[in-house]
């Protein structure tokens, strides 16, 4: 085979050739999860994501012999570097055949980018934002991915290896929930003492007070508070709260969003649970993670008509104030019974710290495997 040959994607008609090289790549794999066409090119365009505010970024395709056999984006995301005190460079989007020459091309790519940029640091799999899939897999190649986490061929990790240099930054893990007919008791003891001790209770919100009366960005708020001190974090602009209630907001089913509120606070918002129905085996049935001709319908039926026996679990919050009283039992409490009653028999826990023993510690009260871990790696230029 010929030499490997990196070109930038300078147009819409190379960004399309970027997107589409993931679904060619896993075409044939029965466990990953093809990501949304629209989704994907909303949040690689600069002039429709609004994380472009205060980030740089450049994608890149690889070619060997005329054909395109990887990908990477490089990024500069200034808000987190200033939290992090970092000079950080991330690469994201990196998929690639199992040749090291292409990989290699790939990340040496990014890293001279980064160089000229000022970087001193190389950091992935990682996104614009904590919004966008992070980490690579590298436990739980067997079991079926989703929308919302990176899928990736067990020779990514060993590749990473081969390159040289680069170290363990941070592990997120997955569990698999069985969902039970009653929430634990343990929850259930815990938001009965929380609502007759602090008049801490759970309240479900309106699509127009979620919409138009604020709550939804206020929920994004607490999210800021809740994870700004997590590994990688930027809080998140108005620009991009605007688009994250935008983008889910409006679609989700509101019996699995819970909020809780504070009654001696005039029913101030301290907390939420946000869930969606797995779009995983939905997803599979589209045409390349597109909606049309008939995509849609298959995540119609997933999204009115409960056409999965799979939840989501996809963020919990709770301002650092309320963290010891209790609200996390709260929102897990309302959710369970809810989810179950729903139809829903599992829960994808989403990612979560390795680290964060706080939340880990919740799924002791649940049937529940750990199936899937994702790793960050990083490495000095």
């Amino acid at each position: 085979m010929g030499k490997v040959e990196i070109k930038k994607v300078v147009d819409k008609k190379g960004l399309k050739q970027f997107v589409q090289f993931y679904y060619d790549l896993y075409r044939d794999c029965p466990y990953s999860v093809p990501f949304l066409y629209s989704d994907e090119m909303s949040t690689l365009g600069h002039q429709s994501n609004p994380a472009f505010d205060h980030c740089e970024a450049d994608y890149f395709l690889a070619y060997k012999d005329g054909k395109v056999v990887g990908r990477v984006a490089a990024i500069i995301n200034r808000h987190a570097n200033e939290h992090w005190n970092r000079r950080q460079v991330r690469f994201g989007w990196l998929d690639f055949i199992d040749d090291h020459e292409v990989s290699a091309a790939l990340l040496q790519t990014v890293a001279q980018w980064g160089k000229e940029r000022g970087m001193d640091e190389i950091c992935g799999p990682m996104g614009f934002t904590d919004m966008d899939r992070e980490g690579m897999l590298v436990e739980g190649f067997d079991r079926l991915s989703t929308m919302y986490i990176n899928y990736n061929y067990p020779y990514y990790p060993e590749h990473i290896k081969h390159f040289g240099g680069f170290v363990k930054d941070n592990d997120y893990l997955e569990f698999l929930i069985t969902l039970p007919k009653e929430s634990p008791a343990k929850f259930a003891k815990i938001t009965e003492v929380v609502e007759k001790r602090y008049n801490i209770h759970v309240h479900k919100f309106t699509r127009h007070e979620l919409l138009k009366g604020g709550k939804g960005r206020e929920l994004f708020h607490i999210l800021n508070e809740t994870y700004d001190s997590l590994y990688g974090f930027a809080r998140l602009t108005e620009r991009q709260i605007d688009k994250l209630v935008d983008d889910y907001i409006k679609l989700a089913d509101l019996d699995l969003i819970t909020a809780v509120v504070d009654g001696e606070k005039n029913n101030k918002m301290v907390g939420f649970g946000v869930s969606f129905p797995s779009f995983s085996e939905a997803l599979r049935k589209t045409r390349d993670g597109r909606l049309f001709p008939f995509g849609w319908w298959h995540l119609l039926r997933v999204l009115k008509f409960h056409k999965t026996k799979t939840v989501d679990l996809l963020l919990v919050g709770v301002l650092p104030e309320y963290r010891s009283k209790g609200v996390n039992a709260l929102i897990f409490h309302d959710l369970t019974s809810r989810i179950y009653k729903a139809g829903y028999r599992w829960a994808e826990a989403m990612p979560q710290m390795e680290t964060n023993k706080g939340v880990l510690s919740h799924w002791q009260y649940y049937e529940n495997e750990q199936h899937r871990r994702h790793r960050c790696f990083t490495r000095k230029l």
